[in-house]
């Protein structure tokens, strides 16, 4: 197990460092996994974008049942205060969060009224600008709007994608390409995928089935701004087995090229460094 980076909470009115406890066998969250969460980024003393990664989280709250305590403006000035904790140069990763304490109707339902909040902040370094990954095909599936909460950043999503990750981790690829269940590709297991063929970009449709990325929707446009034909689209596994480059775009990462697909090697593309480009342009405005 690793140990956790330096890591920063405000919580129930103030702050606190590490990993303090909040939850007991009976928080509804702990249970019944009523819990949303959004991530921004801190790094070269900037955090693009921050007040709709805060505007999300409220909405995410609102969608699983929870009723918002912050508003989006107050978790920015929280954020801003937070990174101010950390050594100069440090690239931090902030995270609010909601959850419900307690049961609702019927119990399985969340008592909207004791969502608590936190916002934890942790040192996390940015990916190098040449760093590339492996993808390959997931045998899982997102789910569909009718099956489950697609619609927030909900912690009870992210089981699906860990069980893609560690099943193409075992076959030694650093990530995976999930379809949705009409077999069309959805998204990576953490990111947004986007490809490019013949100097046009192309990324696929955000039909409910996935998160529609802040940093995906910069990014496209970002690209557009600069003269670039970006195409939301259905695309299948051949589109991008096919593609001149691969990339993908994440809160977390930000612009990464796939320097594998499958057992074919691919190096990092003129778009997407252009991408990554505009990002840190726009980022730093």
């Amino acid at each position: 197990m690793s140990e956790p980076s330096q890591t920063w909470n405000w919580i129930d009115g103030s702050w606190a460092d590490g990993n303090p406890l909040i939850a007991g066998p009976n928080t509804h969250a702990m249970w019944m996994a009523s819990s949303v969460f959004d991530g921004a980024r801190y790094f070269e003393g900037v955090m693009p974008d921050l007040d709709l990664h805060a505007e999300r989280i409220n909405a995410s709250a609102l969608a699983m049942g929870m009723n918002p305590t912050m508003s989006a403006g107050e978790i920015c000035e929280l954020a801003w205060e937070g990174v101010k904790k950390f050594e100069p140069g440090t690239a931090v990763y902030v995270k609010p969060m909601y959850w419900a304490e307690g049961n609702g109707v019927g119990v399985i339902s969340p008592d909207p009224d004791s969502t608590r909040f936190c916002l934890n902040l942790f040192a996390a370094p940015m990916s190098e600008p040449d760093a590339t990954f492996s993808v390959t095909l997931s045998p899982f599936r997102r789910p569909t709007p009718d099956s489950a909460p697609v619609d927030a950043k909900a912690g009870c999503l992210y089981p699906n994608n860990a069980r893609a990750i560690r099943e193409a981790k075992a076959r030694g690829f650093d990530n995976a390409l999930v379809r949705d269940t009409l077999g069309n590709i959805a998204e990576l297991t953490s990111a947004n995928i986007f490809m490019a063929k013949d100097g046009v970009v192309h990324t696929p449709y955000p039909n409910g089935t996935f998160l529609n990325g802040i940093t995906r929707q910069r990014v496209i446009k970002l690209l557009r701004g600069a003269g670039v034909d970006v195409h939301e689209r259905s695309l299948v596994m051949d589109d991008f087995l096919d593609a001149d480059e691969i990339f993908s775009t994440g809160n977390y990462s930000k612009v990464v090229s796939v320097g594998r697909i499958e057992d074919r090697e691919m190096q990092p593309g003129p778009i997407a460094k252009k991408a990554r480009e505009l990002y840190w342009d726009f980022a730093h405005a």
